[in-house]
């Protein structure tokens, strides 16, 4: 069994100091919601996200996790029922995804089911494939495995060969953890206790990340 942890990921409804500025206020119009109801985004909010913390390089990156999670839950590892998906936001928020939840492949669709998620804290409700609960990356993992099981992509860890990664990850008796980080570039505001790994000697996007370690983890099990 393999989690996988799209942490510090870049979404988040829209910030209270910016929610009176015209690029929020027009695309929260057009879209007949609030602004404080509407998924902050880099494409519609630009001019906005400069008044913001990182809000110049980092902030308003849905679309990282879209990506990821299309390709997470659509692989072979959790069809077979041997992945569990998590999203942790960069305010704390922890998003438990069911392995049998198919996510719309529209973006704009996608958009307004994470906020309807903020919204309801479950979606859909009585299913709730989609549940989220305010908790730290801390809370989440210990919850989880032990901390020897757990392996942080880092651009600066150890370098090694996907096809390797993919091994050492199916070898393990316990469940292992593989934390990515879910913003455009940088690294994680806070430390992540585990092994550092590097796939690859550059840096590489956050979707392609995930597909490397569930490609070779679905090939070391021979699927």
């Amino acid at each position: 069994m393999l989690h996988l942890i799209i942490a510090e990921a870049e979404l988040e409804l829209v910030p209270e100091s910016i929610r009176d500025h015209p690029a929020v206020v027009n695309y929260a119009r057009r879209r007949k919601k609030k602004p404080e109801e509407v998924i902050l985004d880099s494409t519609y909010h630009h001019a906005a996200l400069k008044k913001l913390p990182d809000g110049g390089d980092r902030r308003g990156r849905p679309d990282i996790v879209h990506i990821c999670l299309l390709n997470a839950l659509e692989s072979i590892a959790n069809k077979e029922g041997l992945l569990r998906v998590y999203v942790h936001t960069r305010n704390d928020e922890v998003i438990h995804i069911k392995p049998e939840t198919r996510l719309p492949r529209n973006y704009n669709r996608f958009l307004g089911l994470m906020e309807s998620l903020f919204k309801k804290g479950a979606v859909p409700e009585e299913l709730e494939l989609l549940r989220m609960e305010k908790k730290p990356l801390e809370s989440l993992l210990e919850g989880i495995t032990p901390p020897d099981t757990v392996f942080v992509m880092h651009e600066e860890g150890e370098l090694i060969r996907p096809r390797s990664f993919g091994e050492i990850l199916a070898s393990h008796k316990n469940p292992a953890v593989v934390v990515g980080g879910g913003f455009p570039h940088g690294d994680f505001t806070r430390p992540i206790e585990g092994k550092k790994v590097s796939l690859y000697r550059e840096p590489l996007m956050a979707w392609t990340v995930v597909n490397e370690i569930l490609v070779n983890f679905e090939a070391a099990l021979g699927l």
